[in-house]
C-alpha cells in the first residue's frame, strides 16, 4: 500500500515503510490472542493503570506527538495539540468509567420467586481496527481505549500516509504498560484484511473511512460472520433559523466548515439558511472565510492548513469540476492560497437544485455547499435530503425550538448552537450511509463484548 510519510506542506517524502509480510500478520494475530487469554482476566484496576499511564505520557510529550500529526497529514499544530489532548481524555474516561459501564446487570423477571437473571459483559478476542488519516491519534484512541479496557486486544491497520503516527501509538501503549502484542500496528496490505477477519481468533472489525472502504470491509466481515462497526462519510447540515444570533452563527459556520482544512466527516458541509437572513449571513460568511490565512501549519498565525496530500487536493478539484458540469455555481473566496503544498482554495457552491447530483456528495475539504430555505420546515427538508446521516447543527435563540427541529433531522447526532463536535464523554456515530454502530462512552465499549445472560432458575420452576 506504499506506507510513507510525505509532508503535505512541502511535498517531501520523508520516510517509507514496507508492507507487512504474511508471516508478520500471522505472528501479530497469534501474539494478540496470546495476550488476550491473560488480559481478559486482568482486573479493571490493572487495565485502568495502563489507560491512565497512556494519558499521562501523551500530555507529558504533547509537542512530540502533535508534531507527528502536522508532519504526516498537515494538521495545524494548534489543532494537533488539541487532538493529542482529546486522545488523553479518552484514555482517562475509560480508566475512570470502564468498570461501571461493564458492571453486571440484574434483569427484572416476571416471577422473582423462580430465580434471578443477570447480564454480564465479557471480552471476545482480537479486534481489527481500520482507521483513517484525518485524526491519526483520536481515531486510534476512541477504539483501543474502550476495547482494551473491556479486555479485548487490537490490531491496527492505519491509513498509509500516517505510518509514523501509527507506530508512535504502539510505542505509547508499550510504555504505558500494556503487554507486548496487546495492541499492534501493522503496515498491512489490502489482502490482509480478509486474512485477519477469516481467522477464528479475531472477533470483529471497527472501521472509520469512506463508503467504498466500508462496503468492501463490511462484506468481508459479513462473509466471515464477524461483527463490524462502520463510521463512514458525512455531509452535516448546519441550519440557521431566523432568530439565530447571526454573528455567532457565522463564526461557528466558518470554523465548522474549515477546521482540519475541512477534512472532517462531521464538518459543517451544508449550510442551510432561512430566506429572511440569507443575504446577510452569506455576506458575513464570505468575510469570515476570506480572513482565513493559509500557510505553514506549524505557524500559530496559520488558520487554514493544506490538505493531507496533493492527491487529496487534486481529487477534490476534480469533484468540484464534476459538480459544475451538473449545474453547480462555484465562487472563490479569499486570497489565493500558496501554490507550494497541498493547499486548496476555499470555495462556495450554490445552485444545488433537486436535479443536481452534487447535492448528495461529500466534499472533503474547504468547499461549502450553501442552500436557501423558505422557512424552518424547508430547512429540515433540505437537511434530510441526503444519503448521509452523521451529525448536524441547528442555530436558534429558542433552544426548545432547536430541540424540536433536531428531533426531525435524520442523523445520529445533532447539536444546538454548535457545530458537531467530538468529546471523550459523548457518543459518536450515524445512520444511513454514514454507517452503523457507536463509539465512545458506554455504547462504544459494549460493541465488541459478549452480552451473556446467566439465569439462575429454581429447579422446581415450570418450563
Amino acid at each position: 500500500m506504499a506506507y510513507a510519510t510525505t509532508n503535505p506542506f512541502t511535498g517531501e517524502t520523508i520516510k517509507t515503510f514496507p508492507d507487512a509480510t504474511d508471516a508478520e500478520v500471522q505472528g501479530a494475530i497469534t501474539d494478540a490472542y496470546d495476550v488476550f487469554k491473560e488480559w481478559r482476566h486482568a482486573s479493571f484496576a490493572d487495565r485502568a493503570k495502563v489507560m491512565s499511564a497512556a494519558a499521562s505520557i501523551l500530555r507529558r510529550d504533547i509537542d512530540k506527538y502533535s508534531k507527528l500529526l502536522t508532519l504526516e497529514m498537515g494538521k495545524l499544530f494548534t489543532e494537533a495539540k488539541l487532538e493529542t489532548e482529546l486522545s488523553a481524555e479518552i484514555f482517562e474516561y475509560y480508566a475512570k468509567n470502564a468498570e461501571r459501564l461493564l458492571a453486571p446487570e440484574k434483569l427484572p423477571v416476571a416471577n422473582p420467586a423462580e430465580g434471578e437473571a443477570h447480564l454480564i459483559c465479557q471480552p471476545q478476542g482480537v479486534l481489527l481496527a481500520i482507521e483513517p488519516w484525518n485524526f491519526p491519534f483520536y481515531q486510534i484512541a476512541r477504539i483501543i481505549a474502550p476495547q482494551l479496557s473491556a479486555g479485548n486486544t487490537v490490531l491496527l491497520k492505519h491509513a498509509s500516509n500516517v505510518p509514523q503516527s501509527a507506530h508512535a501509538f504502539e510505542e505509547l501503549m508499550l510504555e504505558a504498560g500494556l503487554p507486548k502484542g496487546g495492541f499492534r500496528n501493522l503496515y498491512a496490505a489490502r489482502h490482509h484484511t480478509e486474512v485477519i477477519l477469516n481467522d477464528p481468533r479475531v472477533c470483529g472489525v471497527a472501521l472509520t473511512g469512506s463508503e467504498g472502504a466500508g462496503s468492501v470491509v463490511g462484506a468481508i466481515a459479513g462473509k466471515a460472520l464477524k461483527k463490524s462497526t462502520m463510521e463512514l462519510g458525512g455531509a452535516d447540515a448546519f441550519l440557521v433559523l431566523e432568530d439565530a444570533d447571526l454573528e455567532k452563527a457565522v463564526k461557528w459556520a466558518v470554523f465548522g466548515r474549515h477546521w482540519n482544512a475541512g477534512q472532517v466527516c462531521v464538518s459543517s458541509k451544508r449550510l442551510i439558511v432561512v430566506d429572511s437572513i440569507y443575504e446577510r449571513f452569506v455576506e458575513l460568511y464570505k468575510k469570515g472565510v476570506a480572513e482565513l490565512k493559509a500557510g505553514d501549519p506549524m505557524d500559530p498565525a496559520t488558520t487554514l492548513a493544506p490538505l493531507s496530500s496533493q492527491k487529496a487536493a487534486d481529487d477534490l478539484l476534480a469533484q468540484v469540476e464534476e459538480a459544475k458540469k451538473h449545474g453547480a455555481h462555484v465562487e472563490v473566496i479569499g486570497a489565493p492560497v500558496p501554490e507550494k503544498g497541498a493547499f486548496f482554495q476555499p470555495l462556495l457552491m450554490t445552485n444545488l437544485h433537486s436535479e443536481n447530483e452534487a447535492r448528495h456528495w461529500e466534499f472533503f475539504g474547504p468547499v461549502t455547499q450553501l442552500y436557501r430555505a423558505k422557512d424552518e420546515q424547508d430547512a429540515i427538508r433540505i437537511a434530510n435530503d441526503s444519503p448521509f446521516g452523521l451529525g448536524g447543527s441547528v442555530f436558534t435563540k429558542d433552544t426548545k425550538r432547536g430541540y424540536k427541529v433536531a428531533e426531525q433531522i435524520y442523523t445520529g447526532m445533532v447539536y444546538i448552537n454548535h457545530p458537531t463536535m467530538v468529546k471523550a464523554d459523548l457518543p459518536f456515530g450515524g445512520v444511513a450511509r454514514s454507517g452503523y454502530g457507536r463509539e465512545l462512552i458506554g455504547l462504544g465499549i459494549k460493541e465488541f463484548v459478549n452480552h451473556k445472560l446467566i439465569d439462575v432458575v429454581d429447579i422446581d420452576a415450570p418450563f
